[in-house]
């Protein structure tokens, strides 16, 4: 069996790829993949075409595969080998990346303080927040600094852009079909992204308080009073309309404009008021001022555009023209100078555009007659299409040329934030591609702060050392180091080691240790350079000081392969993989598994590869990752779709979450439209803090469902995750007045329970999930419903009920109420029993970072600070035993241990709560200046938390005090 299996691998040629120029691949900040190819080769060669986006293989990490460890006997020896250890390399951030973020975040408060106090432009502070947030990864933080970027945005302009990237970055919440660019809003859409309100606000910095999509429509015009006027009989009477038109012109119109052979008659004063040049033809010493027929038959207008010309200088306003009558009629504003008809004109346009069409049709005449309001609805439709668009050769001449660039920026459409924008949608697309160099190249030009060019020459060089043009990007890499970005020398060493300099690389990157305070990447980048022990100390430094990064564990994990040390590599590897979900690291482990001849182990991880991104592609960009499921399936038990219920039953129980993911997708491959799979698959996902991939599921589960109340639900859930609570709760009764079912009962439950409630409000949240247990539903979703009662019932203080619900909860193995039950006891001062609750769950759930940290509340000092050592120890990310473990500190009187232990984590994760509490301690140790750092820091990543401004205002006392 597994000589076939190797004979198959073997027909696909893969080895040839492992032989080819080896690639190199950059993250682009917050996400967990980065891109990946081919290329290589020198600075001036094509790069072959790209692999699909974002699929990112072991084998694109400049991975070969030289060897078979011994271990696994020569049946099971891959004939590709596995990884070697050396040839992995850890990919570079194509972001800012400060030395220390606390201060760099503190310093963009101070910036923005002081533009506030100033009455400045606060749109690029929050620009700059949103580029520093990118390194540390957390979406919340980068929405809400683009949300208060859109909302200090004072141009159409520039809330175009933001508008759009707010759009771009929400893009999975949509439901399908996707509404068209410039569409309406829905009640559902944030203001912030209204297309109309980007154009059209009425206020000139901020946000329109009521969209004008949902302004109530204007009242119509009062028509004029009728004219009278002396009759044929000599009678008076009101004439007909055509009668008062024909009388009001013979009445006013004293001038004539001949075209061509027809005569436009006009009042004069009219005309003469619409522009200070008109008025001096009409009225000072040219000739004009003495004649009634003016020829205007050479000034570019025709009869009919001089009609509404006419129209206009009479009434005030644009009547429902065609689109070539306004072009028209923009061409004679800008030639005389008519400010408010140009005005009126723009708008007008501006309001007629629809889509992409649309705009590609009026785009180069907006740009030619500075249509401001014109190009930017325009843009807005190309902004709005992203990516797609950037593939219209028309439109990626205009976004990607300087000649494009050169046109917006002389209609004020031209910015900062536009190539920030384009860019960064590029470079997640294909970092090695023509576009995205020339989108660089555009950001780069118009680069003014310094953080701008930062970003704009270390994202160049990150591309040009993608696209193995090694020289361009040691230039690129070095012009970001002397505008101040430190990390930027990481690039400019790999650019050397690339061309043959290891040693020159190893010097930089050494020096760089010495000059500047210790951080994760810089002995991450200088172990690339060295080997042996002195690469094995810089690895395990590097964990020390960043435990996020996961090459030294890869490297680890492939070297202690080498070894022979199976079981050890695979304990390395699953460090990542117990707090961050990295589709390479899976892959890794797969290959462990492969070559151990564990098919099961492997084919799992594939699949929830394969969840996390469809688009994966395996073994140097060669195989789909379903193929290679399909190559194992040979090799692995056969199971039917109530083995696979069975099976999902018991790794839900056993909180696999991993395995139940794996599950879940061997089951959507069998019923790919089975809507209930994929929101199980989307609560999985939640449950692993895979967000874009959790929405992605539930909008499939919404557009595969084919009864009506299974599609309410869903789009109730998504509603629901985006902050539409009453949505979600109408969608919910909706789905039960068609049909009652759990689903819906529990997400109105759901949505009602997440709100402070009363002891009545919170039973009739109960009674609903008691009616979702009363429908039909398994025991996985129905323990979920038990669990959830218990919670209400323990913040009600009805333990005894609580503890029931548990209990049933438990008895259908829904193995997470063991940390309510917990809970129960421990209310009712069994703290013995609560910390005896906790440890059955620990004996399913071994590895839970959040199951030693809840037990840790119920064990004495000693046992709680070793189950918050372990907890840190499988997820770094935690917060909370950082802030106990300081706490205690601080009570010992440690004060700088307490420094150092909060110090530790807020090197790469900077955080509120930590930030927040150092903040107090260097208040009660008398550091104000510290105080006030770690103030404004967590005031960028929430301005709105209380105890950190009621803190902050005493530290800014105390500071003017001691000024004055």
């Amino acid at each position: 069996m597994t000589n076939n299996f190797l004979t198959t691998i073997r027909s696909l040629k893969l080895i040839e790829g492992y032989k080819a120029a080896q690639i190199y691949p950059f993250s682009s900040g917050a996400s967990t993949s980065g891109s990946s190819g081919d290329g290589g080769g020198g600075g001036g060669a094509k790069p072959p075409p790209p692999p699909p986006p974002r699929s990112v293989s072991l084998m694109s990490a400049s991975m070969c595969y030289p060897h078979a460890p011994s271990t696994s006997g020569s049946d099971s020896t891959l004939p590709c080998g596995l990884p070697s250890a050396a040839a992995l390399e850890p990919a570079l951030d194509a972001c800012l990346r400060p030395v220390d973020h606390v201060s760099a975040l503190a310093a963009s408060y101070r910036r923005m303080s002081s533009a506030e106090a100033a009455g400045d432009d606060l749109c690029d502070v929050y620009l700059e927040q949103h580029a520093l947030f990118r390194a540390i990864g957390d979406a919340r933080l980068l929405r809400r600094a683009l949300r208060a970027a859109r909302v200090q945005a004072c141009d159409p302009h520039r809330r175009v852009v933001l508008a759009a990237w707010l759009r771009y970055e929400r893009r999975e919440d949509e439901f399908d079909p996707m509404p068209p660019p410039l569409d309406p809003c829905t009640p559902t859409t944030p203001l912030l992204e209204c297309p109309r309100s980007a154009v059209f606000a009425r206020e000139s910095s901020g946000v329109d308080p009521v969209c004008p999509c949902r302004r109530p429509p204007p009242p119509p015009p009062t028509p004029r009073p009728p004219r009278f006027r002396r009759n044929s009989s000599n009678t008076f009477g009101a004439g007909d309309e055509d009668d008062e038109e024909e009388e009001e012109e013979a009445e006013t119109n004293d001038l004539w404009f001949i075209i061509g052979q027809e005569e436009v008659a006009c009042e004069r004063s009219c005309i003469a008021a619409l522009a200070k040049p008109l008025n001096t033809l009409l009225y000072g010493g040219f000739a004009e001022a003495r004649r009634d027929h003016i020829d205007f038959s050479r000034d570019g207008i025709s009869p009919r555009g001089m009609r509404a010309v006419a129209a206009y200088s009479r009434n005030g306003r644009l009547d429902d023209f065609p689109p070539d009558t306004m072009l028209e009629l923009l061409a004679f504003a800008n030639k005389f100078c008519c400010e408010g008809l140009k005005v009126a004109c723009d708008n007008k346009l501006a309001s007629m555009v629809r889509g992409v069409d649309e705009a590609l049709s009026l785009i180069d005449l907006g740009l030619e007659e500075a249509a401001h309001l014109l190009v930017a609805t325009c843009l807005q439709a190309f902004l709005r299409e992203l990516p797609k668009s950037l593939s219209n050769p028309e439109v990626a001449r205009l976004l990607c040329s300087p000649e494009g660039r050169e046109l917006l920026d002389a209609a004020g459409n031209a910015s900062f934030a536009l190539y920030y924008f384009l860019s960064y949608v590029a470079m997640e697309e294909d970092m090695r591609s023509n576009t995205t160099v020339m989108l660089l190249e555009r950001l780069w030009e118009c680069a003014e702060q310094p953080w701008h060019k930062q970003l704009a020459l270390h994202q160049l060089g990150c591309v040009m050392l993608e696209r193995g043009e090694f020289k361009d990007a040691q230039g690129w890499f070095e012009d970001a180091v002397a505008e101040g970005h430190v990390y930027s020398l990481a690039g400019v060493a790999r650019a050397k080691y690339k061309c043959g300099h290891k040693y020159m690389a190893y010097k930089l990157m050494n020096r760089v240790v010495g000059d500047y305070d210790p951080a994760g990447w810089m002995y991450q980048e200088r172990s690339v350079y060295c080997v042996g022990k002195e690469k094995m100390a810089d690895l395990r430094t590097a964990t020390e000081l960043d435990p996020t990064l996961t090459y030294p564990y890869k490297y680890r994990a492939a070297a202690l392969l080498e070894e022979d040390k199976f079981e050890a590599a695979l304990e390395e590897i699953d460090k990542v993989l117990s707090f961050r979900m990295v589709p390479d690291c899976l892959e890794l482990r797969a290959w462990f598994y492969l070559a151990a001849g564990d098919f099961e182990a492997a084919m799992q991880d594939v699949r929830a590869i394969l969840t996390l991104d469809p688009t994966y592609m395996m073994f140097h960009g060669k195989m789909h990752g379903e193929q290679l499921i399909e190559l194992l399936r040979g090799h692995v038990q056969h199971w039917d779709m109530a083995d696979c219920w069975m099976q999902l039953y018991d790794r839900w129980s056993g909180v696999d979450d991993i395995g139940s993911l794996a599950v879940v997708q061997q089951m959507l491959a069998r019923e790919p439209g089975n809507s209930s799979l994929r929101f199980r698959q989307s609560l999985l996902l939640l449950r692993l803090n895979c967000q874009k991939a959790a929405m992605r599921s539930l909008r499939l589960a919404r557009n595969s469902s084919i009864h009506e109340h299974e599609r309410l639900v869903y789009e109730g859930w998504i509603l629901y995750d985006t902050g539409h609570r009453e949505e979600a709760l109408e969608k919910a009764e909706q789905s039960i007045r068609l049909q009652r079912s759990f689903e819906a009962f529990f997400l109105k439950a759901y949505a009602l329970g997440d709100s402070s409630l009363d002891v009545e409000s919170a039973l009739s949240v109960v009674q609903l999930l008691e009616q979702a247990n009363s429908c039909a539903s398994d025991n996985l979703r129905k323990g979920q419903a038990y669990n959830n009662m218990g919670s209400i019932y323990v913040d009600c203080d009805l333990l005894d009920e609580a503890t029931e619900c548990y209990s049933i909860a438990l008895s259908i193995k829904h193995t997470r109420a063991h940390q309510g039950l917990a809970r129960v006891h421990y209310l009712k001062n069994r703290k013995k029993a609560a910390f005896d609750e906790m440890s059955s769950l620990l004996k399913i759930a071994k590895n839970s970072a959040s199951a030693y940290e809840k037990r840790s509340e119920y064990a004495e000092r000693d046992v709680a600070k070793s189950d918050l050592n372990m907890a840190t120890l499988l997820d770094p990310t935690r917060t909370y035993p950082y802030r106990y473990r300081a706490a205690v500190l601080m009570d010992e009187n440690k004060e700088d241990e307490a420094i150092g232990e909060l110090s530790q984590a807020l090197a790469f994760k900077p955080d509120l709560q930590l930030l927040h509490l150092r903040a107090a301690f260097f208040d009660s140790m008398g550091d104000n200046t510290s105080t006030l750092r770690d103030c404004e820091v967590a005031l960028c990543m929430d301005p709105t938390h209380g105890d950190t401004l009621d803190l902050y205002s005493r530290a800014s006392t105390k500071a003017d005090q001691s000024q004055s």
